[in-house]
């Protein structure tokens, strides 16, 4: 049923926005390109991270409605917008453990970065929609005929190379963390896919 769906989405989508915000508080160990890339536009013009995360994933959005549209559906706007707030509510709210070793803060690290790749993996799974940032690169990766996987690469990249510009945190875990957060997301997502198959 849709309802188990929903609250299935909306738990990634939570677990997720946890993830983003516990990397911020330690985020001078390197944070994801493109949470990098919304600080750096925080630092340099204001708002709050969260409206960042919400205005990239709109602009990328709409590159992605006017290329492949089938990657767009209300779960994509959900994401879109639901990251974004929470990413804010938890940054207000401050419910983070706090750290006052480098092991300790790497340790925090590892615990946002394990929270982002479960959380990712849940709402994926959830089959609701796909996040913007993911229609986003299946777009490119159909418009060049490249593999998602390289294009995932040459986004980031670019992503990262314009945060790094604008002044945004990059630093060792900003290269390691897809290589950590990619196979929780896969595990996640394959032991929770089946579920949310057989209620559809």
């Amino acid at each position: 049923m849709i309802f188990k769906q929903l609250i299935i989405f909306f738990t990634g989508l939570v677990i997720f926005a946890y993830g983003i915000s516990l990397a911020i508080q330690v985020q001078y160990l390197g944070i994801h390109p493109w949470d990098v890339l919304s600080i750096a536009l925080f630092d340099l013009i204001g708002l709050t991270v969260g409206t960042w995360t919400i205005i990239i994933g709109l602009v990328i959005m709409i590159f992605t409605f006017f290329t492949r549209r089938q990657y767009i559906n209300v779960g994509t706007f959900l994401n879109a917008f639901l990251v974004g707030v929470f990413v804010d509510l938890f940054l207000y709210l401050q419910w983070f453990p706090v750290g006052n070793t480098l092991v300790e803060d790497i340790a925090i690290m590892l615990l946002a970065i394990v929270a982002m790749g479960v959380g990712g993996g849940t709402y994926s799974a959830a089959q609701i929609g796909l996040g913007p940032r993911d229609g986003f690169m299946l777009s490119i990766a159909d418009l060049t005929g490249k593999s998602i996987q390289r294009i995932r690469i040459y986004v980031e990249s670019c992503v990262l190379l314009i945060g790094l510009v604008l002044g945004g945190p990059v630093f060792v875990f900003t290269f390691i963390f897809t290589l950590i957060q990619s196979p929780i997301y896969q595990k996640i997502f394959l032991s929770i896919k089946p579920y949310t198959t057989c209620i559809q």
